[in-house]
């Protein structure tokens, strides 16, 4: 997978020119077939714990965390991996409309470190996004803080985490959470009841582009109140955190009434967050929208060895999701100890530079060689 597979046959790659001559024990990928479909889900779950161990003694050996970063961040989101035919088990048509199957995923970075993968989980095409994510959570923090992530660790999510599983499975774990909420009836209730003189202006150093109205914002405004959220869960249920909400210029016109004298009162957009994060509110609101770069590790997944889940076995596919995760977070490694540049490239880069690297193999005084071109990118 490092060297660029992306489906069973692929794993040849080591079979090629000298290969045989470096690595001992590859297989075929027919042998390498007949053992992914011979996990069960017990077998998978052993390798996500494999998974961890690997992920923690990396953090140990290259420059992946870093260890002065006040804040880490966990990040959670969910994809479809879109597949083909009727022969893959669990496979169906989710949110996004795509029949395939959804994996979730969980990664952690720093302000000055590039995303790691701490857990992963493949479920069915149709399961909605928060199924099992509050377990995942718990096994990524245990991850996280196994590789040496000791400090202020925040978990991060959309409006589909917006539960209180996935909550209160980062408060046992002594984990903070900034969740973007949903838009009901108490959350609508809460905003319409700020006061106007409790905005405070914010101007970006950077236009954001909005996707829903096509155009770029450069200004918005943002305040904060206590709230208390699943209160219809009762009492032991309920979760009482900050409600950090910015809004926006609303520019659809559809939403827009003008007269004569133009518009006759402001129309906002409100996004909102329940975060109970110690950070000013500001800083907090900020961190929260980087939540996107989660996206990055799964077009990142997606542009190498999840291009593909191969196998028509569901836990074959769950085990090769796990496997793509190792190598990710090998080559983040790769790169991390290779230069600064190489440390937050994406892993095409990684490996067109550092791993896929023509050689030729001599041997001298009884022992093997690698003479690597001098001028290479």
């Amino acid at each position: 997978m490092v060297a660029g597979a992306d489906s069973i046959a692929d794993m040849d790659l080591l079979r090629h020119g000298g290969m045989a001559r470096l690595f001992a024990g590859v297989r075929a990928p027919s042998t390498l077939g007949t053992f992914l479909r011979s996990f069960r889900f017990g077998h998978v779950r052993q390798l996500d714990a494999v998974a961890a161990r690997f992920t923690a003694e990396l953090a140990r050996r290259a420059p992946l965390i870093g260890a002065a970063e006040p804040v880490t961040y966990l990040d959670v989101d969910d994809t479809v991996r879109a597949t083909f035919g009727y022969a893959k088990q669990g496979t169906d048509y989710g949110y996004t409309g795509v029949k395939g199957l959804n994996a979730l995923l969980a990664t952690i970075c720093t302000a000055s470190s590039a995303p790691l993968i701490v857990a992963t989980r493949l479920r069915k095409g149709s399961a909605n996004s928060a199924r099992g994510a509050a377990r995942l959570v718990a096994d990524a923090i245990k991850t996280a803080r196994r590789c040496g992530v000791g400090g202020l660790l925040v978990l991060r999510g959309d409006s589909a985490y917006y539960s209180y599983d996935v909550i209160a499975a980062a408060r046992r774990h002594k984990a903070h959470f900034s969740i973007t909420a949903r838009k009901d009836r108490a959350v609508t209730a809460a905003i319409a009841a700020i006061p106007e003189d409790a905005w405070t202006a914010i101007r970006y150093p950077r236009a954001v582009f909005d996707e829903q109205v096509q155009q770029w914002v450069s200004d918005a405004e943002a305040a904060e109140v206590p709230f208390t959220a699943f209160s219809s869960r009762g009492t032991k249920h309920a979760v009482t955190a900050r409600l950090i909400v910015r809004r926006v210029r609303d520019q659809n016109p559809d939403h827009v009434q003008l007269n004569a004298q133009g518009e006759l009162f402001h129309v906002w957009r409100h996004h909102a967050v329940l975060t109970d994060s110690p950070l000013p509110m500001l800083q907090a609101e900020a961190d929260h929208r980087r939540h996107a770069i989660i996206e990055q590790v799964i077009a990142d997944l997606k542009n190498g060895a999840l291009a593909h889940l191969p196998s028509g076995r569901f836990a074959a596919n769950s085990a090769w999701l796990v496997l793509a995760a190792i190598a990710f977070n090998l080559m983040r490694a790769a790169g991390g100890l290779a230069s600064t540049f190489h440390a937050k490239a994406t892993t095409a880069t990684v490996r067109s530079q550092l791993i896929n690297v023509a050689a030729r193999v001599t041997r001298s005084a009884r022992r093997g060689r690698l003479r690597l071109p001098a001028a290479w990118p």
